[in-house]
């Protein structure tokens, strides 16, 4: 690749832009090929690419019953404490091995776009690892990855109905003459309308018509009639003997729902600053079009304001989004998992482990000083396998083990250089650092920065090395961090 003129450089930062924000990046030889096509068409191979979906699987779905598991550790009508330390501890590392293989999917990069827009459904749709119950976080994993991109009224019945979901707000105790008020107050504030849009009486209403709600010790939804509140409600002005899909449905012809859902999807994948012009428009057109993800994505997408110089560069990579990038970008694997939680957790972002229902906060909120200095040592860790001397937060479950605990100080990771390199096999020393920072940075490189990183180049490299070399250095600059 010789040095790229204006107009090249201008189509292939285009492309980057496009595959940070609804992929976790792309290669070189990806954005050269997809600066050749018209942007609409590669909108489309995006959506089209995401259609088919391989189900997560680590946990045996056919032999999973939280009954009999139970049963199986009483010893003369006691707990074995052994057993069921046993048990978590195998648990726990099943989460981990989902976390590792549904990372993988991002960072294979096939159906990008459905894996993307699964991130962001799991952050809005926040459930924790209860118990570390592999089975249910598997179905919960599977159920957004498969319905990330296609109605959000099915995804939200769906979801709702999932045991993940329903244990993590407590509405398996949710049972007339007692109702629980947790599901209710959160399908509202956090998934539908937003805070303001409702009032406490709706919510109480709302978690007498969710009542019966539960799930089976298969981990199956089951509504249970005799624990149901078959009176009047009145929601949002309505009165009726609602259940559960009566309230959804009811949420779902609010125009405000939209709004806050089109609100929350522009500030992840846009920007943080809302526009409200253009969210009421896109608000307009979710609702009317049945609440179509994809569609409302590609509207997005194809927008010439997406492209606008003000929102590239404006997204915090957050840490799965950082390490599933660098991974796809470089064909990065890792010859062990327990690194890659490490990394997670270090950084604050493990999958199937938000903080709360609330969600990981995002935006300016991954960096502070010590993740700051941690995500720009990232490529000499990951790359270089330069000793790691920080310690993973939160340490104490099988999750959070520290590398030292296996005698590692270091990431052991096969890198695919040579396809890499490919697209600069030709491209000359001093236009390399701008050349590369092309395909891998928001903005172009200042001229101290063009500089450091040339008096990091050796006489004796060879070609690959210097492009090595500088990649690593140009992945260590705090603009990598963007998108």
């Amino acid at each position: 690749m010789e040095q790229t003129n204006e107009p090249q450089r201008q189509t292939v930062a285009q492309m980057r832009h496009l595959y940070n924000r609804a992929a976790f990046g792309a290669t070189p030889a990806e954005l050269d090929a997809m600066s050749r096509q018209p942007l609409r068409r590669v909108i489309r191979k995006l959506l089209d690419d995401s259609k088919a979906v391989e189900p997560l699987q680590v946990a045996n779905t056919d032999q999973y019953d939280s009954r009999k598991e139970l049963k199986g550790m009483v010893r003369k009508g006691m707990i074995d404490r052994e057993a069921l330390r046993m048990r978590i501890r195998e648990n726990a590392e099943m989460v981990r091995d989902l976390n590792i293989q549904w990372l993988d999917r991002m960072a294979a990069g096939k159906g990008a776009l459905r894996e993307k827009m699964a991130l962001f459904w799991h952050g809005h749709f926040a459930v924790r690892a209860q118990g570390r119950n592999a089975q249910v976080m598997q179905q919960y994993g599977n159920v957004i990855r498969q319905n990330a991109l296609g109605s959000f009224g099915d995804l939200l019945m769906v979801v709702s109905k999932t045991p993940a979901m329903l244990q993590f707000l407590s509405n398996q105790q949710n049972r007339k003459n007692a109702p629980n008020e947790n599901f209710a107050r959160e399908v509202m504030e956090l998934f539908t309308l937003g805070r303001g849009n409702y009032k406490e009486n709706d919510i109480k209403e709302a978690a007498r018509a969710f009542t019966g709600w539960q799930f089976t010790p298969e981990g199956g939804f089951v509504f249970r009639e005799r624990v149901h509140d078959e009176g009047q409600k009145t929601i949002f002005g309505k009165t009726g003997a609602f259940r559960g899909e009566d309230v959804i449905k009811l949420l779902l012809d609010k125009p405000e729902t939209a709004r806050f859902v089109v609100g929350k999807i522009y500030r992840y994948f846009v920007n943080e600053t809302p526009d409200e012009n253009r969210i009421a428009v896109l608000a307009d057109q979710f609702h009317e079009n049945n609440y179509q993800i994809g569609d409302l994505m590609e509207s997005i997408f194809a927008a010439d304001w997406f492209y606008d110089k003000a929102n590239m560069g404006a997204h915090v990579k957050s840490p799965v989004e950082l390490l599933a990038g660098m991974r796809h970008a470089l064909g990065v694997t890792f010859d062990q998992p327990q690194p890659q939680v490490f990394v997670q957790r270090t950084l604050g972002q493990v999958l199937f482990y938000p903080p709360n229902v609330a969600g990981w906060p995002g935006g300016r909120n991954w960096i502070d000083s010590s993740s700051l200095l941690f995500r720009m040592k990232l490529p000499d860790y990951v790359l270089k396998a330069a000793e790691v001397n920080v310690r993973a937060k939160d340490e104490g479950d099988v999750n959070a083990l520290v590398l030292a605990r296996k005698g590692k100080n270091q990431f052991t990771t096969n890198v695919n250089w040579d396809e890499f390199d490919k697209p600069f096999a030709r491209t000359d020393e001093a236009a390399l650092p701008d050349v590369l920072a092309t395909y891998l940075l928001p903005f172009p490189l200042r001229a101290e920065q063009r500089d450091l990183l040339l008096k990091q180049l050796k006489p004796a490299q060879t070609q690959s090395e210097k492009i090595k070399t500088l990649t690593v250095g140009i992945m260590s600059l705090p603009e990598y961090q963007l998108s």
